[in-house]
């Protein structure tokens, strides 16, 4: 089950972005020391809340079994974009679709919103995340390196408007 976040879950949130992320820093060699802005060690309830309070972002939770186990969040920018973030999945419950269900919420909130376009940012190195977002539809349109991060970013984005097109045929 898909839901809001209510803002007394955050610190539940923040756990399971870390917890995930972390996956990610293991498998690519990220420390707090060489990228202590990656996710895995920057997200914190502080930054969540601010997001909850004074971004407004939309957040949502999957749930299983009354536990979050998946989690999402939507920054609504201007000129009917949005920002998708911290996309995540509990390890133990990765490879059962929540990822794609997630996905599939945001994309139909974001429609649902008059967004023409979803864009997120990557780890370019994770060409197995990178071909997940193109299996679903998602476009790579730049990459740009920052002397703070040990990999490169990558960007990404999705076309609400095709959807649009393609219900209305």
């Amino acid at each position: 089950m898909i839901r809001a976040v209510n803002r007394s879950e955050i610190p539940a949130c923040a756990a399971l972005i870390r917890e995930s992320f972390l996956t990610v820093a293991r498998d690519f060699g990220f420390t707090r020391d060489n990228a202590p802005d990656f996710t895995a060690f920057a997200a914190d309830d502080d930054m969540l809340y601010r997001h909850f309070d004074d971004e407004s972002r939309k957040m949502f939770a999957f749930l299983f079994e009354d536990k979050i186990v998946g989690y999402y969040s939507l920054l609504l920018l201007d000129n009917n974009v949005c920002e998708l973030n911290h996309l995540c999945v509990s390890p133990a419950c990765r490879h059962r679709g929540i990822g794609e269900q997630l996905l599939e919420h945001g994309a139909a909130l974001a429609q649902s919103l008059g967004m023409s376009k979803i864009e997120i940012g990557i780890v370019e190195e994770n060409v197995r995340l990178r071909q997940w977002y193109e299996s679903h539809g998602f476009t790579h349109v730049k990459t740009e390196k920052f002397d703070f991060f040990p990999f490169t970013c990558g960007y990404m984005e999705y076309s609400l408007q095709q959807d649009t097109k393609q219900d209305t045929e």
